[in-house]
């Protein structure tokens, strides 16, 4: 385990607009906003051809190779991420979301591109004081927390 201790400092309430792309939204507005460290919570819908990251395709490959799943249709969604800085100093937002449609149920990464169907709430809870950052880790090929 490792860890630090930080703060928290401002609360943000926003309202993200249909067609707007969750990750690259949220990273836009956390620099815009001079956020280099959050929490997150979201809930609403994501639009039809958003895509998540399901899983890996070999659970034992190094690097990690990620499976897509496109959703073929609109999903009420809630999830939860953080935010910290990478390596290059820039805002990289890390959530899952759950999304359900109908009878069928996905859970999965944003980072490939999930958008907006008409509107999702987000409460940001920015972090201070921290020394977390993301860096790239050679063996998963992921950029990890380094707390």
């Amino acid at each position: 385990m490792q860890y630090s201790e930080a703060k928290q400092g401002r609360i943000f309430v926003i309202r993200l607009e249909h067609g707007e792309v969750i990750h690259e939204t949220i990273e836009k507005f956390a620099t815009q906003h001079q956020i280099s460290s959050a929490a997150l919570i979201i809930v609403g819908a994501a639009d039809k051809e958003s895509q998540l990251i399901v899983g890996p395709k070999d659970a034992d490959a190094k690097p990690v190779i990620p499976v897509s799943l496109m959703m073929e249709r609109v999903h009420e969604i809630c999830g939860t991420g953080t935010l910290f800085l990478d390596d290059h100093g820039k805002p990289m937002l890390h959530m899952h979301i759950a999304c359900g449609s109908q009878d069928k149920t996905l859970v999965g990464c944003i980072r490939n591109g999930v958008k907006v169907w008409q509107v999702l709430e987000v409460i940001l809870y920015e972090i201070l004081d921290s020394t977390a950052r993301r860096l790239p880790d050679p063996n998963t090929g992921f950029k990890l927390l380094c707390p």
